[in-house]
């Protein structure tokens, strides 16, 4: 199948993440996700990106919640170009179903050299060589994290490796959340997770582990258990940090959206700071490793200059929200406008809780529950408290509004 037939033959398939040799059909053109290797990206990569995205894309990128890059607006006439390019800087893989499958997350301030990305590139090579593993549902993902302030072992994922000492804790997710199981070696890490992604094969189809059925998540788990060694107490708190952290800066883009020329300023303000690369993380947020504090705080400002969010207080952070319209045909509001508008009316009104502005009920910026949800139809949105964009809706509210979504007085 040429590569039009397979852009239209899944163009309308929910459950599927676009990439780059197969791309995903959007109201403003092809939507083309990058998946970094080990989770960072190097300077010259950025700046390449940042070039293609302008020159062949609408210039629109964006960061999503898997720690990839989506290039926005690509026209199909565009693509074999994108593709030839991408090619050239060693970010595609040899098919689509090796790409679907390379769903790996990696801890922001992983070092080059360290046993996480040591660990990260042994699994990226076993997902491109072990031809069974392409079975695994484009869903399943994989999370290596260091722990320290911005660990990702919360983040939701199928199997989870967490350092803990000079061994590593091995979790796999259920319908109750992570289960963690013990721990291994540095050097055992990738035969237990082969053999959990082997066992839970042998239990599909199924999307993910969190929907096995009970007996079957059992024994993936049987599978695993005999691998590992005690378990020792250990704590899984982090999350986002912005500005300065450890020998590193936190950026985040608003809702997640990059322009072009920002990716650009950003490779170029790192430069300045002598860092090598731009980690991404499943918050939205790059991580620069940087030369010292100074040098953060002088990439901090430029970042902020150019627009970029670099404190943790913005009242963007709290407001999760898609393309929306004209971006995705799904959707007939402009979810990211109006969120914008919500981010000042939440702050003059004292809302300090979560909320999500989606531009259809597919609810793709977040599946989790918010105080406040704005959920996108005809024009109008469907305003639903304390649940996911399939709650129950209150009543409908204009886009001009919005002002009358907040209580009284408001709560957190």
């Amino acid at each position: 199948m040429n590569m039009a037939a397979a852009i239209e033959a899944r163009s309308d398939v929910k459950g599927w993440c676009p990439g780059v040799l197969r791309p995903m059909q959007s109201g403003d053109g092809l939507i083309v996700r990058v998946r970094p290797r080990v989770g960072a990206f190097s300077l010259d990569e950025a700046r390449a990106l940042a070039d293609l995205a302008g020159r062949l894309g609408n210039g629109h990128i964006d960061l999503t919640r898997r720690a990839n890059l989506q290039i926005r607006g690509v026209e199909a006439d565009a693509l074999c170009e994108l593709q030839a390019a991408l090619g050239q800087l060693g970010l595609v893989d040899r098919d689509a179903e090796t790409e679907a499958v390379r769903n790996v997350m990696v801890a922001p301030l992983a070092a080059a050299g360290s046993d996480v990305r040591r660990i990260a590139m042994a699994v990226e090579a076993l997902l491109a060589s072990d031809r069974r593993l392409l079975d695994l549902p484009t869903k399943f993902g994989l999370s290596i994290d260091e722990g320290g302030p911005v660990s990702i072992a919360s983040e939701r994922a199928d199997i989870c490796l967490r350092a803990v000492g000079d061994e590593f804790a091995v979790g796999l997710d259920g319908r109750e959340g992570m289960r963690w199981l013990g721990t291994c070696a540095p050097d055992a890490a990738l035969n237990v997770v082969s053999t959990a992604m082997h066992a839970f094969l042998d239990c599909a189809p199924h999307r993910r582990l969190r929907d096995l059925p009970g007996a079957d998540l059992a024994r993936v788990q049987a599978a695993v258990s005999p691998l590992l060694s005690k378990l020792p107490s250990f704590e899984t708190i982090g999350g986002r940090v912005l500005g300065l952290v450890q020998n590193a800066v936190g950026i985040a883009a608003p809702f997640g959206r990059l322009e072009a020329t920002q990716l650009c300023r950003l490779a170029d303000l790192a430069t300045m700071a002598d860092a090598r690369e731009l980690h991404l993380s499943p918050w939205r947020t790059i991580y620069v490793t940087v030369r010292d504090a100074a040098a953060g705080r002088a990439l901090l400002d430029g970042a902020e200059a150019i627009g970029l969010i670099v404190r943790d207080d913005d009242p963007v952070l709290r407001i999760e929200a898609c393309p929306g319209a004209p971006d995705c045909t799904s959707s007939s509001v402009d979810a990211r406008g109006d969120a914008r508008r919500l981010a000042g009316l939440a702050s003059a009104k004292g809302f300090t809780g979560s909320l999500h502005v989606s531009g259809c009920a597919k609810g793709c910026a977040r599946s989790a529950p918010s105080d406040l949800v704005l959920v996108g139809d005809g024009g109008r949105y469907h305003l639903i408290r304390h649940a996911t964009t399939r709650g129950p809706a209150e009543r409908s509210v204009d886009a001009d509004d919005l002002a009358s979504v907040f209580p009284e007085n408001a709560y957190g």
